[in-house]
């Protein structure tokens, strides 16, 4: 049986959830599995390319509002940064790539 929303938000601000996924994140040492999967380490309190802190998140891997039955099976987690996190789940245009309109006003006459 799926979940709503509102189950899926009761359930992430828990005291179960928090102790979970700080187990998950010291399992992971604190590592996103997916950029250590190819190659690359990415650790909680490194700076990314853009010079922001890293950001670690837990992840279902089946998602928790269609798997409620998984949400604290440990095998059913891991430890994603953000941005593979963002990517993960198709947010901020991971899906596909725009490319940038021209802003339409930057040849209009200024009067600085």
């Amino acid at each position: 049986m799926s979940w709503t929303i509102e189950q899926c938000h009761a359930f992430y601000g828990s005291v179960e959830w928090e102790h979970l996924r700080a187990a998950i994140l010291k399992r992971d040492h604190y590592e996103c599995q997916w950029c250590k999967r190819d190659g690359k380490v990415t650790r909680y309190g490194d700076v990314d390319s853009h010079g922001r802190p890293v950001v670690l998140e837990v992840d279902h891997i089946k998602e928790l509002a269609d798997y409620p039955e998984l949400r604290t099976e440990p095998t059913n987690l891991r430890t994603l940064c953000k941005d593979c996190h963002n990517k993960r789940h198709h947010r901020m245009n991971y899906r596909s790539k725009h490319e940038r309109k021209e802003n339409r006003w930057s040849k209009d006459e200024r009067w600085d």
